[in-house]
């Protein structure tokens, strides 16, 4: 996600140059705010698994994509009322940040089931080699 985010800002709309801070300090900031939003999309998955929302059966990868998705809808609207988003106030503007924040974290949501499905094929490894 933060790699989508500066090829979006920093090489597809060039919006980095207009910041009121210093790069490195945004890029470090950055960096802490993904890793957050990693850590609550990853644990809204697992919560949505052991509540049954997300059925590990099915499309588990599609589901997860979704709710990152949902995630970047959230971010969206957070960063807008906050007035912390790059936009200018046109709604063409607005849309496009919308819709890219959603596929951004609807990315990330992605990443997400893939590790989990990483760690459970592990899991199932393991208990082979101990069988």
């Amino acid at each position: 996600m933060y790699t989508l985010s500066y090829a979006w800002h920093g090489l597809f709309l060039q919006d980095l140059v207009d910041l009121k801070v210093p790069l490195t300090l945004y890029l470090v900031l950055a960096a802490v705010v993904y890793l957050l939003i990693g850590l609550l999309l990853t644990l809204a998955a697992h919560k949505a698994i052991e509540l049954e929302f997300i059925s590990l059966k099915g499309a588990f990868p599609m589901k997860t994509t979704m709710l990152g998705g949902v995630f970047g809808f959230f971010v969206f609207l957070l960063l807008f009322i906050l007035g912390m988003s790059f936009t200018k106030n046109e709604v063409t503007h607005i849309l496009a940040d919308a819709l890219w924040q959603m596929f951004e974290q609807g990315i990330g949501g992605l990443g997400v089931s893939l590790g989990i499905i990483y760690d459970l094929h592990q899991t199932f490894l393991e208990q082979e080699r101990a069988d």
